[in-house]
């Protein structure tokens, strides 16, 4: 089974310069995750409500620190997960274009 969350969007401190420290941002996170099914499934907004959760606590300096932790949290909250291609974008960061970075795991079950 393939779950699609796309266009997640929620405001955190992520970031390295100073203003982005002091004030939430918008960050948007698209998520494709494949799991084997087996009459147990995954919830999509359980994943979604980790996903929020955990940015907002964590103020993550890094999208790459971010796109690490939240893979190593969802493969920890749902064991059944196989692959996992996440992006986290911030849209308004630059004037004209949005910036984002996206990782893909595969997960040895």
């Amino acid at each position: 089974m393939t779950i699609h969350i796309e266009d997640l969007k929620l405001q955190c401190i992520i970031g390295i310069l100073d203003f982005e420290r002091e004030q939430e941002q918008d960050v948007i996170i698209n998520v494709e995750i494949e799991y084997d099914f087996n009459d147990q499934f995954i919830n999509y907004a359980d994943v979604a409500k980790l996903l929020t959760t955990h940015m907002k606590e964590k103020k993550f300096l890094l999208i790459e620190d971010a796109l690490e932790a939240l893979s190593k949290n969802l493969k920890k909250n749902f064991s059944q997960l196989n692959t996992l291609h996440l992006k986290i974008t911030k849209p308004s960061i630059l004037p004209d274009c949005r910036v984002s970075v996206a990782n893909f795991y595969r997960f040895d079950s």
